[in-house]
């Protein structure tokens, strides 16, 4: 009996989240330097007595803070949206800490909390955001009646309009040029989503597309097996009967009718076997060389010598021979046979954990539109109706298996077309029962 375990359930997060947190590191690293020069003007410049160890304690821990967030930024998917509650909260809070001790709402740095409400409108849901904007209300209300007043110089306290006003000048040039930056990068941001999104929604569509010439296939196949069987032996009871015994020549090529058949038959149920998706049944294991080199020698007979192999893969690599991907490479092959039939190279290699397949011709090559539309379906520049599927089929199945899909043309003619397939999704694990 096999056991199995079940994996965690993998966390959602949202949309662009990852660099939305990269932005509040940013943003805090702005908060630190703008909070040390203004401790050192305070106190250098206007001569103002500051409690040193309290205003520079928050710094040092936003820092500590910043440093731990892009330890773990590169291993991380993205963050939900508790984590950068709690990132702008703890940005409320130290702001707040230092308000207190610097002369509170009285402080023209207070007006910093619009910052961190506008913020929180924009990194989180709206019920979300009100919970910025409710701490920042309950601070700035408690910093009114709360808070230590600054000691400040003599000439300072006959006319306190005369650092009011530049604190005023500096918060509000401060505040305008952190929104711009926080807009540019959210735009950015967002655009960023939005192309993923795009991407997701058209992998989604070709999946779905994949899922209806399955069924149209599969259905096919059910249709073409009886009168396919029946072919198969009526052809067998005529090469059975004297008088085409007799005539050698007619006996022949009911022979090659009889292999052709055999072949739909073949095609046929292997389409069905797909279908029902029953590889865990009876796998096929071989390894990669022997696989590589099947397809080389099918490919060579089929088409008198024409596809040529050059294969360098290690030979012990055991793997299951997938039905599919052997299918998805005679597409290409085949396609490349149509442009190029006397000569057709077909190269196998690894690359790290890899495995390479490149399929090279000496056609025309590809128009820059078939290029730049490769892979979508009913992209062919063939002109008969249901081109493109192939190539279409290609770049889905290697897709589901990990891989890459790129097309080129060569500088001395022809096309270049190259399967990138991690070893991976192909290697044969004997699991312990």
């Amino acid at each position: 009996m096999n056991r199995r375990t079940d994996s965690p359930p993998q966390t959602i997060y949202p949309p662009a989240s990852a660099r939305n947190m990269a932005l509040l590191v940013q943003l805090r690293w702005t908060a630190v330097a703008g909070q040390l020069v203004t401790i050192w003007v305070a106190a250098r410049v206007f001569g103002i007595a500051l409690p040193m160890l309290d205003l520079l304690a928050v710094p040092l821990v936003l820092a500590a803070v910043n440093l731990a967030t892009m330890a773990v930024l590169p291993v991380r998917a993205g963050y939900t949206h508790v984590e950068l509650l709690a990132a702008l909260l703890l940005d409320v809070m130290a702001l707040a800490w230092q308000l207190w001790f610097t002369g509170g709402a009285t402080n023209p740095f207070i007006y910093m909390f619009l910052l961190q409400i506008v913020i929180g409108a924009i990194l989180l849901p709206p019920d979300w955001s009100w919970i910025v904007a409710a701490a920042a209300a309950i601070v700035v209300v408690s910093l009114t009646f709360d808070y230590q007043p600054l000691v400040l110089p003599a000439h300072f306290v006959a006319n306190p309009m005369q650092l009011d006003l530049p604190g005023t000048l500096a918060c509000f040039l401060l505040i305008a040029a952190l929104l711009i930056l926080l807009v540019i990068r959210m735009d950015r941001n967002r655009r960023h989503a939005e192309a993923a999104l795009a991407r997701l929604r058209q992998q989604a569509a070709e999946e779905h597309h994949i899922v209806r010439m399955g069924l149209l296939a599969s259905g096919a196949a059910h249709e073409l097996g009886t009168p396919l069987a029946t072919m198969a032996v009526l052809v067998g009871d005529w090469l059975a009967h004297p008088a085409i015994r007799a005539d050698r020549e007619l006996a022949e090529d009911l022979e090659d009718m009889g292999r052709e058949l055999n072949r739909c038959k073949t095609i046929v149920s292997g389409i069905l076997m797909s279908a029902g998706e029953v590889p865990g049944e009876d796998p096929t294991i071989t390894t990669l060389a022997d696989f590589v080199r099947g397809i080389g020698a099918e490919w060579g007979s089929r088409s008198n010598g024409a596809v040529t192999l050059d294969a360098d893969v290690p030979e012990d690599i055991a793997i299951v021979s997938d039905t599919a991907l052997r299918q998805v490479i005679g597409n290409v092959i085949d396609n490349a046979l149509e442009v190029s039939p006397a000569a057709v190279r077909f190269v196998a290699r690894t690359a790290g954990a890899d495995l390479v397949l490149e399929v090279i011709d000496r056609g025309p090559g590809f128009d820059p539109a078939m290029i730049e539309a490769f892979g979508r379906p009913y992209s062919s520049t063939k002109g008969r109706p249901g081109g493109g599927l192939g190539l279409f089929l290609v770049v889905n199945v290697v897709r589901k298996l990990g891989g890459t899909v790129g097309v080129a043309n060569r500088p001395d003619g022809g096309a270049h077309v190259r399967l990138t397939i991690p070893l991976g999704a192909l290697a044969y694990v004997r699991r312990a029962a």
